[in-house]
Order: structure tokens, then sequence, then C-alpha cells
């Protein structure tokens, strides 16, 4: 392959990544799929190829489609134990966020409801919503009828924004505060301060640390209260499993405040937050090493601020 072909297809790897990111909710596996599109670049007829952007956002589409539809993929989403990979802000795999709409759909609460969609209306809503596709372009790119992706894309709509606890954009300082408050009152075991900071249909996602072969998922305000007093109670044998006694950290983790627990520059667990009207509207804990992996390389390249609580 010459260099300019390489380099062509250097220039689309950013997006490409981001696309397959938000199609299939995992960075290690979007970062396949890109590397998939370029052995397909690599072996295609290249002259015959009019729009390359064109060509490579529909080969890494219906290659995270495939997998999607694969029968491993169906029994791991299917099992209940199944939840985005975190990313640091600035990974680049993140991709467009000028827009609400392009923020929101890399937020770690709208990837886990694209779960809920068929792996088409997922394709059809991410292509739309975070990219700006036309309805021409999205039934060139999945090979449907214009009226076929607009009815995808409606019916998506319809079910994120049934499932949405949040109404439009929350200021990031505003945000912040409120976790900040939130945390202060989880390590000091303030549980009515905890029960006051969340909203009426306040819910929790947590994968366990990776322990069990489903997530653990919480309703109610005194529910999730107990279960963050349990999680951020300091105890020995939790030092012990996790090697350490942590520091905490507030930073943005898929555009949301999120609060990481870091041992000797390690992150061992992060819980993104979904503020809403000065209240905490959803949780989503991921403390499973496979899915930290690129978090943590982000955070010992980048660094971050000074630790919001240093002894746990």
């Amino acid at each position: 392959m010459d260099g300019a072909a390489i380099d062509r297809f250097e220039a689309s790897r950013g997006r490409l990544a981001s696309l397959a990111y938000r199609l299939l909710g995992s960075a290690a596996d979007a970062e396949d799929a890109v590397q998939d599109t370029f052995l397909r670049w690599q072996a295609a007829d290249r002259e015959r190829i009019e729009v390359p952007e064109a060509w490579l956002t529909k080969v890494v589409t219906h290659l995270c489609l495939d997998r999607l539809r694969s029968a491993q993929a169906r029994h791991e989403r299917a099992a209940g134990a199944w939840l985005p990979e975190p990313l640091l802000e600035g990974d680049p795999m993140l991709g467009p966020a000028d827009t609400f709409e392009q923020r929101e759909s890399v937020s770690l609460a709208v990837l886990t409801l694209l779960e809920r969609l068929s792996p088409v209306e997922r394709a059809v809503y991410v292509l739309r919503e975070a990219f700006s596709y036309s309805h021409a372009e999205i039934a060139q790119i999945l090979d449907i009828t214009e009226s076929a992706s607009q009815q995808h894309v409606h019916r998506a709509r319809i079910r994120v924004a049934a499932e949405r606890r949040r109404g439009g954009e929350v200021d990031p300082a505003s945000a912040r505060r409120v976790v900040e408050e939130f945390l202060a009152a989880a390590v000091s075991g303030r549980t009515e301060r905890l029960v006051a900071l969340l909203t009426d249909d306040v819910t929790a996602v947590s994968d366990g640390a990776g322990l069990g072969r489903r997530l653990l998922r919480y309703t109610t305000r005194e529910r999730v209260a107990s279960y963050v007093r349990a999680g951020f109670k300091p105890t020995p044998a939790k030092r012990r499993l996790a090697g350490g006694s942590p520091v905490f950290h507030i930073a943005l983790v898929n555009g949301s405040p999120a609060v990481v627990a870091v041992i000797e520059e390690r992150v061992v667990g992060a819980v993104a937050f979904e503020v809403s009207d000065g209240r905490v509207a959803s949780l989503c804990g991921i403390a499973a090493a496979g899915r930290l992996a690129r978090l943590n390389e982000a955070w010992r390249r980048h660094g971050s601020d000074a630790p919001v609580i240093h002894a746990w």
C-alpha cells in the first residue's frame, strides 16, 4: 500500500474509532473494528472507490453490526453483566462533542440504553444523532431505504427518551459540586444527606468489580443510599482486596462527573454520575479491571487534579 493510501486512512481513523465505540460500547472492540477496516482498505481496489470516507464508514459500521449480531456478543450482553467501557475526558475515541446530542450519545447512560435497541436501530441512531448523517447517507451506509432510516431513528429516539432521567444540559461546575458533596456524605456515613441528594426515581448499577456474573442494580433512594454507603465505607478487608488505600478524585468520564478511586496511580474504580436539578439521578459504578484498561492508560499519561479525599 502506498503512503497516500495510508495517510488517507489515518486521516479517518479517529472518526472511525469514535463511531465504532458508540456502536460497540467497548474501546478494545472498537480498535479491533478499525483495524479490520484498515485490512479491508488495504485489500480493496481503491481506484474504484469514489468517496473513501463514505466507503470506510460503511465498512466499519457493517463490521460493528456483525459483532453486535454475533452469537458471542448476544450471549455476553444478554447475560446481564455488560456495561460500556468508560473513557476519560480528552480521549479521542469520545469523538465529536460540539452539540448536546453528540455529547449525550457517548454518556454511559445512553450507551447502556442503546443496548435495548436492535443493531440497525442503534447504528441509525448513532449515525444521525452523533455524526449528523442525512437519512439518504444512512440508507446508503446500511443498505436500507430512507423511509426505513427515518422509522428506525424515530423509534430509537422514543425508546431512549423514555428511559432518560435528564432533561437537558447541566452546568459542569454545579454538577461537580453535587458529586463532591455526595462523596463527602458517602465517606462520612451521613446516610440521610445521601438520600436528600438523590432524585425520587434514582437508579444505580454496578459491575460488582466483575466478581459476579450479573450486574448489581438498585432503585429507590434508600436502597441506593445504602449501596453507596456500603461501597464507600472504608474497611481493612476492602483495603486488602483493592491492594491499598485509595485516594478519590473528581474527573469527567464520558462527559459526566465521576469519582475515580486511585491507588499508586492505578485506577481501581470509577463511579459516573448523572445530575438533574441539583440532585443525583443515576450512578454507574465500574471496578472490573478489564473495563478500566484504557481509562488507566489515559490516567497515567495525563495525570489529574489533586484528590478531594486523601485518606480512606
